[in-house]
């Protein structure tokens, strides 16, 4: 259990698409807005694990095209977070953000979200501690998980809304929009290397 506890931890404190969309969230416009988003990425990110624990990924994951076309929308639709934060607050751009991204940009990104998938499989997959009571030992996995899940991500959060209560110039907001937005695109090109 407590090695299971130690992985979720680094799992989660490594930046990836829901942590930096986060962050990005509420230093592009603030704290309710990127709260109604990570309500919907816990949702989402519940409905993923149970996904996964179903083996309801691995059925879809198994036929190519498939998987081939979930990935196209998955780097779509991270890009597109990216560009919508990177574009918050700015008077610069072709498509400045009018609205904030919300529950249901949350909810959207982690079924998208390869690194949702990636830690749901490995901690579910592995880290047995109630082998002869796998239904306890999900129940407690999904609970365990997301003590630590919820505090970390309103970290985030609260990391980028203190970002944007430093009331910083517009070019200075604008490039950390940029920068948060860069770091979401250079994880996508990561999880696209690693499908190579």
């Amino acid at each position: 259990m407590i090695e299971f506890v130690i992985a979720v931890f680094f799992l989660l404190i490594t930046p990836g698409p829901g942590v930096l969309t986060t962050a990005g969230i509420g230093a592009a416009y603030g704290f309710r807005a990127g709260f109604g988003f990570l309500v919907g990425l816990c949702l989402g990110g519940f409905i993923t694990m149970m996904v996964v624990v179903s083996g309801l990924a691995a059925v879809v994951f198994s036929v190519p095209w498939l998987r081939g076309a979930l990935l196209i929308a998955s780097v779509a639709y991270l890009l597109y977070l990216a560009l919508r934060i990177a574009l918050a607050g700015s008077r610069i751009g072709f498509a400045p953000a009018r609205q904030p991204l919300g529950f249901r940009n949350g909810l959207a990104l982690q079924f998208v979200n390869p690194k949702a998938y990636v830690v749901a499989t490995t901690l579910f997959s592995g880290f047995a501690f109630l082998p002869q009571a796998p239904g306890w030992e999900i129940t407690v996995k999904v609970v365990v998980f997301h003590a630590i899940w919820v505090p970390v991500h309103l970290i985030w959060l609260l990391v980028g809304v203190r970002l944007r209560q430093l009331d910083l110039r517009p070019a200075s907001q604008r490039a950390i929009n940029i920068a948060m937005a860069l770091s979401m695109v250079i994880v996508v090109a990561v999880a696209l290397l690693a499908q190579t």
